[in-house]
């Protein structure tokens, strides 16, 4: 889950420009002798910091080439058909990818929602009682469905007692303007935008922990040969977190631009992820740790809803050896 001076960031969206020209692009301007890494990114809080790097000159852009993409659906896309060799990605969909017979390696773990993903009420519908029988604006997809699911269940409501209306991330401000739903889940940055236009906070992931993890992802078959370039995107990676940590004023200068926010809003929205360094980040990809458990419970809510026709948390699942440790 916005002004039109920038490219839209929901993850969702389809592409303005399509993903064969903008990578076509990208390797234009490659001065490493072979081509770059490509890795898809949407502009989301969680995924900004290899672009801080990039700006910082942390990330060598003849190693490391990043695509700014509309839509993570689009990133798997690009990944399946061998146009992106990495990519930015929530965890269900990541599985969902795997359930479709990608082989991907989760890398890293980006950030872990801790009240980042958010149902939004129009003023005057906080009361639980009032959520039955009222339009939910929510975007297609596994997060959105998991989102949903969570909140009513919450609220001892299930999909039927609700009317349910698509409405894609990038959209979330002018539907809700528009008054086409009476709730919406979303995320931020476009909760805080929903909030200073009256938007009430009536559930968010605080609620839910663990269940929404971003993740770097790679290609099984692109971990040998761009392992110099991996390495040095997640040394760039975590080098700008523990920037974004130690200069947060500068840090929300920096990355203003890409997520449609002032700088202090930029930051408010950091306040709802947990951005874990790259030790930290290290132990979740262990056989013992606590992302294979949380993969393990997210593919039980993906089951139950839908999202999933099978469980699947077997076979080699993580590569934490690029971490700079």
């Amino acid at each position: 889950m916005r002004t039109p001076s920038l490219l839209p960031s929901t993850r969702r969206r389809c592409l303005q420009l399509g993903v064969g020209w903008v990578l076509a692009a990208g390797l234009g301007a490659c001065k490493h002798i072979g081509p770059p890494l490509r890795l898809g990114s949407i502009a989301f809080a969680g995924y900004e910091p290899v672009f801080v790097a990039r700006e910082q000159g942390w990330l060598d852009e003849s190693l490391v080439r990043l695509v700014e993409l509309h839509s993570n659906t689009d990133a798997l896309r690009a990944l399946a058909a061998g146009q992106l060799e990495a990519a930015q990605l929530t965890l269900d969909e990541y599985l969902s990818a795997r359930g479709d017979g990608l082989d991907l390696r989760i890398l890293a773990v980006l950030d872990v929602s801790a009240g980042a993903d958010v149902v939004i009420a129009r003023s005057g519908l906080r009361d639980p009682d009032r959520v039955r029988g009222r339009r939910i604006g929510v975007e297609e997809g596994a997060v959105g469905a998991i989102m949903l699911g969570a909140f009513l269940r919450s609220q001892r409501l299930q999909v039927a007692d609700v009317e349910t209306v698509s409405v894609a991330l990038g959209h979330n401000v002018e539907a809700f303007r528009n008054a086409e739903a009476d709730f919406f889940v979303t995320a931020e940055p476009w909760a805080t935008q929903l909030e200073q236009w009256g938007g009430v906070r009536v559930f968010d992931s605080t609620a839910m922990p663990g269940r929404i993890v971003d993740v770097l992802v790679a290609r099984a078959d692109a971990l040998a040969p761009h392992e110099p370039a991996l390495r040095a995107l997640l040394a760039a990676h975590f080098r700008a977190v523990e920037w974004i940590h130690r200069h947060p004023e500068l840090a929300g200068q920096a990355m203003a631009p890409r997520m449609q926010l002032a700088p202090d809003a930029v930051m408010a929205t950091l306040k709802g992820l947990e951005q874990p360094d790259a030790h930290k980040s290290f132990k979740f990809l262990q056989a013992d740790g606590l992302l294979l458990r949380n993969i393990k419970e997210l593919e039980q809510v993906m089951l139950q809803d839908g999202l999933i026709a099978q469980a699947f948390s077997t076979g080699t699942l993580f590569e934490p050896r690029f971490h700079p440790l």
